[in-house]
């Protein structure tokens, strides 16, 4: 059986506020920032997971020249060698190939236009999602999985569309509805974090918040993406992530990559291939 090509979709200003390859404190410790995107490099050389999927291309949604995506990606620049740091190291290999090499900007450049232009955005976004199909099938991607990527999908995944039941997001948070532990949106892990704290944030910008009953766990989850806020079907969770309430937020989601969307990760792609027995 042929390997399946995995197209990897990304925004490299969430990898840049995750200090993704980079050392970090953690509890007086220095710990390293692997990014989802080099564990999976790593899964790909070393496991089973290899022989199933053929890492075709990395694409990030970033737009140069846009203040806002300057300002995030920072000293990360928006390509392999322009910035002081990067997301994974420079010369990291993945199946005989520099994965810098796999690695494309795909701007959404409509998110630079004015709010108020609704019409100007929304006609922009439908033709980012034109290209973006158009470049996933030059890959010939049999599936996208997608980390960070800070802006909804809907043309794309819709029912009838090339890639629906297609792109499947891991995400740092349980997704299940009926879950207390339930953290979707971009600000999973913050809302995580403050739940520990007793604390639900109800809006981020004021800081206005509810006492709620302190849960001391969070996890993460491989779900298919269907056009809505982390809301499509879950293939695998994992709920292994223990918060102190004095976290930092890198603290926490360094634990939570390692102890849950890591695991979430692997096991979802290795569901998806029908494999069967340890990934390992």
């Amino acid at each position: 059986m042929a390997a399946k090509r995995l197209v990897y979709l990304m925004s490299l200003r969430n990898a840049a506020a995750d200090q993704a390859g980079q050392w970090v404190t953690c509890r007086g410790e220095r710990c390293y920032m692997k990014s989802p995107l080099e564990y999976l490099v790593g899964q790909l050389e070393q496991t089973a997971l290899g022989r199933y999927y053929t890492l075709a291309g990395v694409i990030y949604d970033d737009v140069p020249g846009y203040a806002r995506d300057m300002e995030k990606v920072g000293g990360y620049g928006f390509a392999p060698g322009e910035g002081e740091h990067w997301i994974c190291p420079p010369d990291l290999q993945v199946q005989g190939r520099a994965l810098r090499d796999l690695m494309e900007n795909l701007p959404s450049s409509y998110r630079a236009l004015p709010a108020a232009d609704t019409a100007g955005r929304a006609a922009g976004k439908a033709e980012f999602e034109r290209r973006l199909e158009a470049r996933l099938l030059a890959l010939q991607a049999d599936l996208v999985v997608v980390d960070g990527l800070i802006l909804i999908l809907d043309a794309l995944v819709r029912p009838g569309a090339v890639f629906h039941n297609r792109v499947f997001n891991i995400h740092p948070g349980v997704t299940r509805a009926d879950s207390p532990y339930e953290r979707r949106g971009a600000t999973a892990t913050l809302d995580a974090l403050y739940g520990a704290r007793g604390q639900k944030v109800l809006n981020w910008q004021t800081m206005e918040s509810r006492p709620v009953t302190p849960l001391y766990r969070t996890g993460a989850s491989f779900h298919v993406v269907d056009g809505g806020i982390d809301s499509g079907p879950v293939l695998w969770d994992v709920l292994s992530t223990p918060i102190e309430p004095d976290d930092t937020i890198l603290e926490l989601r360094w634990k939570n990559f390692h102890q849950s969307l890591f695991p979430a990760l692997s096991h979802g792609l290795a569901l998806l291939a029908g494999m069967s027995g340890r990934i390992h």
